[in-house]
């Protein structure tokens, strides 16, 4: 959940190491730190609160000069946000010094060990029992740095992607991962770390990024070295083009990455099913479903593992295949996912879903699903994350970068490659004729512009932001496949506003949440003409009758709904399987607006952190 930056070469280190935060800080924000290399010794400056303050702070503490140096910004876990929990961390000696993302789960019982043996330890954090552990090994074996990084890390249980550098040695960085990403730069005479790539994307297109159980030695004058954790054997690491580029990254003339990457929809959209799908010659065609498609029409069922935003996309794709292509689907929190001993089979296939594909439940769940013989299909956005290299097939998204922590493009993109799968096993098991799949491929190609449409809404969905700003609650109804939509609006109010918000399918509202009705109460219902439109039109009348405040959200045109609620966003009309790609726009919109007038910042929600890395 952490962001982690170094670097070892000819330039200063501090730009890049502080540029590089800026960068990562969606993976966290409650604390900052920087640690440099002078050429005499390690100068440290780190601080509660955003890196904004570390840049205030730091100038004032140490001097900035310096080749090497590593940087965090960090996402709590072991220790409350404060100056002292704050990485990097000191060894006791003052001679290694180390950044860490993930969770050291044994870190108690080692630090007992240790205190045992002499050391003391300042901050509450795994990370510094870490570091300490390093030490030891590293006095107690007489070993290089690396070595001792090594024998460490074989005592360490839980989830890590570690940098750590000896004063002694200040010509190298050692790095490693077990659960949590990390990439290195290659550069001409110079070498870049980070969580993922965005830090040194304008410096170098050229990059590793390490395996689970392996570990780097970084040195100026000999390149990366990587070796497996477990047995010390070198491995040949694959270096890739990075396809990421700088102005991918930047805010794009937008207030916020929110606001840019709710309109980068219809681009994404686009983008996610360009060459995959030709509606002019009948033809969806998918590398990841080709080459498996008699394991993916023989499957018993599919079963889909996902967290949050992603799990909201994984319910619309169960309305969407076992609409289409008749194959029995469950929905499962990856989070719970392993621990309640599941019945799977290699008769299953098993679709995993994250925006970042480095999710650690969902992981954990792939992991599961493979020791017990299913195939595993993932649906991520990030190229060579971790998810992309676990599991046996899978499809990207192409949605670009999603910087700001509530998802948007994550969820419409996901929903569109989901909708492509389904429309290809739907025609290859017969279960569509082949006009209504031309059909469906026609509205899909449409879905961009209305996309567009449905963001013309913005400014009245403002005015609507404005009036129930101080609300306490909301309540959002949908049913069919706009039921994940309105968990989903529920969702983003909660994330980004710290309105309490729920989300229920609308037939459930008399049971129980229609207690809550008042006429202080807002309830967005999502009721296009597509579905069950008639049934939620008795649900918004029920509604009415008891004061609550209706925002309704319909097809173009409507008049039913219009004559009921007390507003109405229009969105275009399109299919019923493809109405969550509009409806879900204009929540998008109403959770930004909520949150920027109550002045939260939509970007870095508190608490929350873009990529899940820890369970």
């Amino acid at each position: 959940m952490c962001g982690i930056v170094g670097y070892i070469g000819h330039r200063e280190a501090y730009p890049i190491i502080l540029k590089g935060l800026k960068r990562l800080e969606y993976r966290g924000y409650d604390s900052a730190g920087i640690a440099l290399f002078d050429g005499n010794d390690i100068k440290m400056s780190k601080t509660k609160g955003k890196v904004a303050d570390l840049e205030d702070k730091l100038e004032k503490d140490i001097p900035t000069n310096g080749t090497l140096g590593i940087g965090h910004t960090r996402w709590a876990t072991h220790g409350v946000p404060n100056d002292v929990n704050s990485h990097p961390h000191y060894s006791n000696s003052g001679n290694l010094v180390i950044i860490h993302n993930g969770i050291i789960e044994n870190y108690e019982s080692l630090k007992k060990e240790l205190i045992k043996r002499g050391y003391t330890f300042k901050s509450d954090t795994d990370t510094e029992v870490l570091v300490n552990l390093i030490e030891d090994v590293k006095k107690n074996e007489n070993t290089k740095l690396g070595k001792a990084v090594q024998i460490a890390l074989n005592q360490v249980v839980g989830a890590y992607a570690i940098a750590v550098f000896d004063k002694n040695k200040p010509n190298e960085i050692v790095v490693a991962r077990l659960g949590s990403p990390l990439a290195i730069g290659i550069g001409d005479d110079e070498f870049f770390i980070a969580s993922d790539a965005s830090p040194f994307i304008e410096y170098t297109k050229n990059a590793i990024y390490l395996e689970d159980e392996e570990m780097a030695v970084i040195r100026r004058d000999k390149g990366v070295k990587v070796r497996k954790i477990k047995d010390d054997s070198l491995v040949d690491p694959y270096v890739q083009e990075l396809q990421l580029n700088l102005e991918q990254i930047e805010k794009g003339g937008y207030d916020h990455f929110m606001l840019k990457e709710i309109y980068e929809q219809p681009r994404a959209i686009l983008d996610t099913f360009r060459g995959r799908m030709l509606p002019s010659e009948g033809i969806i065609k998918m590398s990841g479903i080709e080459d498996n498609m008699k394991t993916f029409l023989n499957a018993n069922r599919i079963i889909v593992v996902a967290c949050g935003t992603s799990w909201h996309a994984g319910l619309v794709s169960e309305y969407i295949f076992e609409n289409l292509a008749r194959i029995p689907v469950e929905v499962e929190y990856a989070s719970e996912f392993r621990y309640r001993n599941p019945v799977i089979t290699d008769k299953d296939v098993v679709i995993a879903i994250s925006q970042s594909g480095e999710t650690a439940d969902t992981l954990a769940a792939i992991k599961l699903a493979k020791s017990r013989g299913a195939f595993v299909f993932g649906v991520c956005n990030v190229v060579g994350s971790s998810i992309a290299r676990e599991t046996d097939a899978g499809a990207y998204t192409h949605a670009g970068p999603e910087i700001g922590v509530a998802s948007t493009k994550a969820f419409t993109t996901q929903i569109t490659v989901l909708t492509l799968i389904a429309l290809r096993l739907a025609r290859a098991k017969g279960t569509i004729s082949s006009s209504e799949f031309r059909h469906h491929m026609i509205e899909l190609e449409l879905i961009p512009e209305k996309v567009k449409k449905a963001l013309e809404s913005d400014a009245y969905v403002k005015t609507i932001a404005d009036i129930y700003k101080n609300s306490k609650n909301f309540l959002y109804l949908g049913r069919g496949y706009n039921f994940p939509v309105a968990l989903e609006g529920a969702l983003k109010l909660k994330e980004i506003s710290y309105i309490h918000a729920e989300g229920y399918p609308a037939a459930e509202m008399k049971h129980g949440p229609i207690a809550l009705i008042d006429e202080n109460m807002p309830i967005v219902v999502i009721a296009t003409k597509k579905g069950h439109y008639e049934k939620v039109v008795s649900n918004i009348q029920e509604i009415k009758s008891r004061k609550g405040k209706i925002i309704g959200i319909v097809t173009e045109g409507d008049e039913q709904v219009r004559d009921l609620a007390d507003h109405v966003i229009e969105v275009p009309e399109t299919i019923e399987s493809l109405t969550p790609l509009l409806t879900t726009i204009p929540l998008q919109l109403l959770s930004y607006h909520i949150a920027l007038m109550l002045d939260k910042n939509v970007d870095q929600p508190r608490n929350l952190a873009k990529a899940v890395t820890v369970e």
